[in-house]
């Protein structure tokens, strides 16, 4: 992924997107692309597992993977190295340097805190979610998302589980904008969702949010959707999900947390600043804003006249 930012903004991106950038991750991005079932599950495994490969012996992977100890050389080999030490130890030396500025954040992190509680350590894995997310963010792919939405005949926002939640305030924040959007998975589940996507043309564009645990729902109907030649736009975790294989775009947010499966914070934020640059890609959207604005003033309570009338009503009718 190109990058406007200076290489110094990738010291404190996500770990998993710094590895996958790296030249052996873009090894094991081709593999899981084009490679067999077996070597596709080994890649997957290295992109997702890259700090425990490190301290693992052939047998212990060919056993995570499902695969003969016979196929792991195999794949060793193909993607250059010599033996599996020799690709432990390249696997090694590209996590110390991703993970060196990440380790000094994250010490300093504990520094500032002391022994923080759960809720201290949530917060502080928070934050630094949505700053790995800031710097790993791609202004040029945030910019051509913003041109698919803005020309789309229609946008579909797709998410379950708790992603449904982040689809629904996307799909909230996107109406004012898009001709029409649609909140595919709403209240539901599989069988609405499938439905709402049953027109969907190559004129469309289609939102999918998923994080760990992922929905197989969210990637088999995505996976339709693209067969209809829909745009796909992933909003995920690791360019080890199956959605940024399936996107023609992807945005990506750190979900890691200390306890939960996986955080929500760092999401809401991209979904905020892809809004953001959306509202002021041009002149129309700042026009629609300002109208949408002035249409809801009067059901604001910011002392405007409108509210006071509705007070003064509310407490005569009381008196009766």
């Amino acid at each position: 992924m190109k990058k406007s930012s200076p290489d110094s903004s990738r010291d404190f991106a996500s770990p998993a997107i710094v590895f996958a950038q790296s030249s052996l991750g873009q090894a094991l991005l081709k593999v899981l692309a084009e490679g067999s079932a077996s070597h596709r599950a080994i890649a997957d495994y290295l992109l997702r597992n890259h700090v425990r490969v490190t301290a693992i012996g052939i047998e212990e992977l060919a056993e995570s993977c499902d695969v003969s100890t016979a196929t792991i050389s195999r794949f060793v080999r193909d993607i250059g190295f010599r033996n599996y030490a020799a690709m432990r130890a390249e696997v090694a030396a590209t996590l110390q340097s991703v993970l060196q500025p990440v380790d000094k954040l994250r010490s300093n992190m504990v520094r500032a805190s002391g022994a923080a509680a759960p809720a201290i350590d949530s917060l502080e894995h928070a934050a630094a979610n949505v700053l790995a997310s800031s710097q790993a963010l791609d202004t040029g792919e945030l910019a051509k998302i913003v041109k698919r939405l803005t020309a789309a005949r229609a946008v579909y926002v797709m998410g379950f589980g708790l992603s449904a939640h982040l689809a629904a305030m996307l799909s909230l924040h996107l109406q004012p904008f898009c001709p029409h959007v649609i909140d595919v998975v709403t209240h539901g589940g599989t069988e609405v969702a499938a439905g709402n996507l049953a027109h969907v043309t190559d004129k469309d564009v289609v939102v999918v949010i998923s994080f760990p645990r992922y929905s197989i729902d969210a990637i088999r109907l995505a996976s339709f959707a693209r067969e209809r030649g829909a745009c796909i736009v992933s909003i995920t975790d690791s360019p080890a999900s199956a959605l940024a294989e399936l996107a023609s775009h992807v945005l990506y947010a750190q979900a890691t947390h200390p306890i939960l499966p996986s955080s929500s914070s760092a999401a809401l934020a991209v979904i905020e600043a892809l809004v953001a640059s959306l509202m002021v890609s041009n002149k129309d959207n700042v026009a629609k804003a300002a109208r949408l604005t002035d249409a809801i003033s009067a059901w604001l309570d910011g002392g405007t006249p409108a509210a006071g009338k509705t007070r003064q009503r509310t407490t005569h009718k009381n008196k009766l």
